[in-house]
């Protein structure tokens, strides 16, 4: 069988050292690993907008992939690393809810506290465990190590607070959960939530102190520099100005509440 792929996502930034350390790390100990960059663009220490990329980015590869997720607030503490099965993939990464909203999509099938440092580096620096500990157990993990023997049994995930989406008859409220690169604004209302709401002009999407009508099937559908909804790729309901970023045009920040009324 070919060696499992290999993902990273961190909050280094693209032009960071810290990225290859990582990279020739991992090489050092299976120099056939097939590494793939998911982001090292997540906001620094910003553990819910990493939870969410997640969710977008890993569930597409393909079953046995490794996920290292370096986004690490509590580096050095007392907070625990983890390797985690869930939906056939792999995930290595800090206990910190880094992986609830992935989790709460699909139950783990077994967690494991990375407790048995002989899989580590023999020196392990307080600051850089992505490198000298979450690196090298998913360098073993792609060589067939087992995941039990990484460390001891866990019963569940650290859980992340969200942000609840509010339905009601007429009017449901949610906020801005993320934005991508292109500067669409993401709620957290899901295509599930919407049930029954019409999608014409006689419905109204309210954010902040801008408002537009009608939820559309995609960019296309209204002219340049409009303002429009939709629901996107991932799901959610987003706001966005066709051929412009949504986020410099309105000023809009995450957390900004959302109402859709009809």
């Amino acid at each position: 069988m070919p060696t499992p792929i290999i993902t990273l996502t961190t909050d280094f930034g693209h032009d960071s050292p810290y990225v290859a350390a990582m990279k020739g790390t991992i090489l050092s100990l299976n120099p056939e690993a097939r590494l793939v960059d998911l982001t090292h663009s997540i906001p620094a220490q910003n553990i819910r907008q990493c939870a969410l990329s997640l969710l977008t980015s890993s569930v597409v590869f393909p079953e046995g992939t490794i996920h290292v997720i370096v986004v690490d607030p509590g580096v050095g503490t007392e907070r625990v690393l983890v390797a985690v099965r869930m939906n056939g993939h792999y995930f290595v990464a800090p206990d910190n809810g880094a992986l609830d909203a992935l989790a709460s999509r699909s139950k783990a099938d077994k967690i494991i506290a990375l407790t048995e440092s002989r899989y580590w580096l023999p020196e392990v620096s307080a600051t850089f465990h992505g490198r000298d500990i979450l690196g090298p157990v998913a360098a073993h993990l792609s060589l067939g190590v087992p995941l039990e023997k990484l460390g001891d049994p866990l019963d569940e995930l650290m859980p992340l607070e969200w942000p609840e989406v509010r339905v009601e008859q007429g009017e449901i409220e949610g906020v801005i959960e993320s934005v991508d690169s292109f500067g669409n604004l993401i709620t957290n209302i899901r295509e599930d939530q919407l049930g029954d709401v019409p999608r014409d002009e006689s419905v109204r999407i309210v954010c902040d102190q801008h408002e537009t009508t009608g939820i559309f099937r995609t960019y296309g559908d209204q002219p340049e520099m409009t303002l429009i909804a939709l629901v996107g790729s991932i799901g959610k309901l987003e706001i966005a100005i066709v051929g412009d970023s949504a986020k410099m045009m309105l000023g809009v920040e995450k957390g900004t509440a959302v109402k859709i009324l009809w």
